[in-house]
């Protein structure tokens, strides 16, 4: 096993190669307030981080990770453009079981620049390509901004892409909200029963019929959710070729020159794709001039849809193809809308990415 004063060495190797390139360097508190990583992700965070009490600060986190925290430093403190660097352990819970690491390092490099965004990303990516050039690792890409961008194209109703985009970060539920918006499937048995009931008879009949209140929903709670079923019923389906052809997005893994070609092509059907794919286009240019590879770099459209959600364009990720058993060694992206709600009025184009330096050092023993 890879001790830690070994995998401290390679941190510190890592944290120097970013601070060369120009990143300062920031820390963060261990406790991270629970309520702004409560009003980011919602109760899910629970499932993902300890959480403490404490006596004068309330419910507290053990840091998930640094991004937030830099973000709400940049905001409230920081100058532009800005470059920052950190090292430190971060802390998520794991399922039972699972031999996945509950405590581990994390360095990572950060940028806060509105001149150029789709310069920032290639800076970012090629500098994460470079510290790991030793490995081998498989580079993977993609760009959660071509999926919003497609979703927000569809002709349907405002609920229903606002359904869609709270859940590209949860593939299943987003497939099946998919499918039931394009009438793949059919509704809920239970759920027609329940609008026949209420077509027949009327809602507040019907609530009176079932007794007292009880639970934490008033009578007023559950006549709002009725109407809301009601009106989504009543929606036509998303088209079966708007369907298609975000399906056919879905499954795009190619080549990123290929894929930049087969999504233009598909901008023939979705006009509004067309801003992202010439964000796309630029992005590709700008990672050639970094001394990027792209005629051979991988794109997957729908990479990055499980990792954290605050990620809203582009996405990387490296993979070790030998040690499958492995998580990615490093991940990055862009969160501008992060910046946005954390920056109380202010938000600044903001891209970064984080390596797994015990990670690092296994598959460097392994070469060895």
């Amino acid at each position: 096993m890879t001790d830690k004063i070994t995998v401290r060495a390679e941190a510190e190797r890592l944290f120097a190669f970013f601070k060369a390139a120009g990143a300062m360097p920031v820390d963060a508190d261990l406790l991270q307030p629970a309520d702004t990583l409560l009003d980011l992700y919602g109760e899910d965070i629970r499932a993902r981080a300890y959480v403490t009490q404490d006596p004068d600060r309330g419910e507290m986190m053990l840091r998930p990770d640094f991004t937030v925290p830099v973000v709400q430093t940049h905001m409230e403190h920081g100058g532009e453009p800005a470059r920052y660097t950190y090292l430190g352990e971060v802390f998520r819970k794991q399922q039972a079981g699972s031999r996945r690491a509950t405590e581990y390092l994390q360095v990572g490099y950060e940028v806060f620049d509105r001149a150029d965004p789709e310069r920032a990303d290639a800076e970012v990516f090629s500098l994460f390509n470079e510290a790991l050039s030793p490995l081998g690792l498989r580079p993977a890409t993609g760009d959660i901004g071509i999926l919003k961008a497609a979703v927000e194209t569809l002709e349907t109703t405002e609920r229903r892409k606002n359904a869609l985009m709270r859940h590209i970060w949860r593939p299943r539920r987003f497939r099946t909200l998919l499918d039931r918006f394009t009438g793949r499937v059919e509704m809920d048995p239970s759920r027609k029963l329940l609008l026949e009931k209420v077509a027949k008879e009327g809602a507040e009949k019907l609530i009176m019929a079932a007794g007292p209140e009880i639970g934490l929903r008033s009578r007023a709670d559950v006549l709002a959710r009725i109407e809301a079923l009601q009106a989504e019923a009543a929606v036509p389906p998303i088209s079966s070729n708007q369907a298609q052809v975000l399906d056919e997005i879905l499954s795009i893994r190619e080549t990123l020159p290929n894929a930049h070609q087969h999504l233009r092509d598909i901008t023939v059907d979705l006009p509004g794709l067309g801003p992202s794919v010439e964000r796309m286009a630029r992005r590709m240019a700008a990672l050639q001039d970094a001394g990027v590879e792209v005629s051979e770099l991988p794109f997957e459209a729908s990479y990055g849809r499980t990792t954290m959600e605050y990620y809203d364009g582009f996405v990387f990720g490296f993979l070790a193809e030998a040690r499958p058993d492995l998580p990615p060694v490093a991940t990055g992206g862009r969160y501008d809308a992060l910046t946005r709600v954390l920056g109380r009025g202010q938000e600044i184009p903001a891209v970064g990415g984080v390596v797994r330096p015990e990670l690092v050092q296994q598959l460097r023993e392994g070469l060895a």
